[in-house]
């Protein structure tokens, strides 16, 4: 940015740092959900996030955070005058020291429930945490749902890691950092909206018309939990209707671990197989039931990690048997699913929450506008402008939603150019080459995403 830009978002920066916050208070938007009310620091999505890969033990950190924010840039500018993050401001964190003010998490610094209720470009968090007794001897990962749009992620003082993107899941194992007793973690984020080179969706730093509120910051779950050396990673789950199986790849950091896997309906244990981690294992079905938008059954699946004999691992998972496919009907190439054309009927949907921002209040407000796409009898949502979090998915799954997935889109804006009070003209800014290619990158994260670390298999990318 040039030298009079910075001093001007500098001075801005100054004079922003989250005067008037202090402890949590859930704000008032001008429309609330019926849910807003059941939202309290207690009660901050406590469900386990992750539906396709669950692990018995684990520590939400949903709640109350200590919270601080620098506006910056509050206007559109031309994509020329960005020169991204500040470092003097996103690198400035201080180990130890209490922040000004409070946020909920995982709501987004916008929106009402976060208790903050304003858009900062620059946005620090804090809290400290314990790690249980029994968790002694595992490894321990922290993992974020998702944080738009790059943060720094930092344990007792010490940089855990770092991530780009504002809609897939990411984790860090953090053992090595921490320490007996109380430990803390600041989150640093910088998040220029559609300023950036970063795929924003319908978010704007101006809304207006059919562009939105900025989603800034953590907006899905924050969890920790124990893992030993060879545990799962990521599971690949791929059904193959036509051949009876489910292809089964366990990925894991080590190539030792036995895998034993068993797949139950209901109680009814109905098969089993076994075979060693990062390698394909095929397990047959027999006389599968089909999951369609119809009847949308779904097996449960156990997963155990043995080494040596010894289990190192148990996670629980889920599957349906369905296969997504297209063949000429009538002279027509139509899209089928377990091999029969359904006519996919559905709606395009953003889901926007006037409470919630991105996030949803609950996971029943979650379920709900599924429930009522089916209820409607619509068998499809079309997820236009953002990449929900893995309960979402999942309740496509229960309830029997197919889902085509947009790619959030990258910054395309323009800014009146004026002399003096005059309008001169309006320049439209789409991103150039090289942001094509980083919003590439990004879209392939994002289809990458059920397999590190695994969501869902009730995806279709368009």
């Amino acid at each position: 940015m040039d030298k009079k830009l910075k001093i001007l978002a500098f001075s801005i920066a100054a004079l922003s740092l989250v005067s008037g916050l202090g402890a949590w208070e859930k704000k008032t938007a001008p429309l609330m959900t019926k849910w807003a009310e059941l939202v309290s620091p207690e009660n901050a999505l406590p469900e386990y996030p992750r539906p396709q890969l669950v692990r018995e033990k684990w520590l939400n950190l949903n709640g109350v955070w200590e919270f601080e924010g620098v506006e910056g840039i509050n206007k559109r500018i031309p994509s020329y005058d960005w020169k991204g993050a500040d470092e003097s401001i996103f690198k400035d964190i201080k180990s130890g020291k209490k922040l000004s003010g409070e946020i909920l998490v995982p709501f987004p610094a916008e929106s009402a429930l976060s208790g903050v209720m304003k858009h900062y470009e620059y946005l620090k968090y804090r809290r400290e945490f314990e790690i249980p007794q029994d968790w002694k001897g595992k490894d321990v990962k922290l993992n974020f749902g998702a944080v738009d749009f790059m943060c720094d992620v930092y344990i007792n003082g010490k940089l855990a890691g770092s991530h780009q993107g504002g809609y897939d899941a990411f984790s860090f194992n953090i053992s090595k950092l921490l320490k007996s007793g109380k430990n803390e973690i600041i989150v640093s984020v910088y998040d220029p909206t559609d300023n950036g080179i970063n795929p924003v969706g319908k978010q704007r730093i101006e809304p207006e018309g059919y562009w939105y509120t900025p989603c800034s910051g953590i907006w899905q779950t924050v969890w920790l939990e124990p893992v030993s050396k060879g545990s799962i990673d990521s599971l690949k789950l791929i059904p193959s209707v036509k051949n009876g199986y489910l292809s089964i790849t366990a990925n894991a950091e080590e190539i030792l671990q036995q895998i034993e896997v068993e797949a139950y309906d209901g109680d009814k244990k109905v098969a089993g197989a076994s075979d060693v981690a990062n390698k394909e294992i095929k397990l047959e079905i027999p006389n599968a039931k089909l999951w369609s938008p119809d009847s949308p059954f779904l097996y449960d699946l156990k997963i155990k990690v043995k080494k040596f004999g010894k289990t190192i691992d148990e996670v629980d998972s889920y599957f349906g048997m369905r296969e997504i496919g297209k063949k000429v009907i009538n002279g027509i190439t139509r899209p089928t699913i377990n091999d029969e054309f359904i006519f996919q009927i559905g709606t395009l949907d953003q889901d926007y929450w006037p409470d919630g921002n991105l996030t949803a209040p609950t996971d029943e407000a979650l379920k709900s506008d599924i429930q009522n796409h089916k209820d409607l009898g619509f068998n499809l949502i079309r997820k236009h402008i953002k990449v929900e979090p893995a309960r979402w998915f999942y309740w496509c799954d229960k309830i029997g939603m197919l889902v085509w997935q947009d790619m959030p889109n990258s910054h395309t804006h323009s800014v009146l150019i004026k002399e003096g009070k005059k309008e001169v003209k309006r320049e439209s800014f789409r991103p150039n080459e090289e942001e094509r290619k980083i919003f590439e990158n990004y879209a392939k994260e994002i289809i990458d995403e059920p397999h590190k670390p695994p969501l869902h298999n009730n995806l279709d990318f368009i």
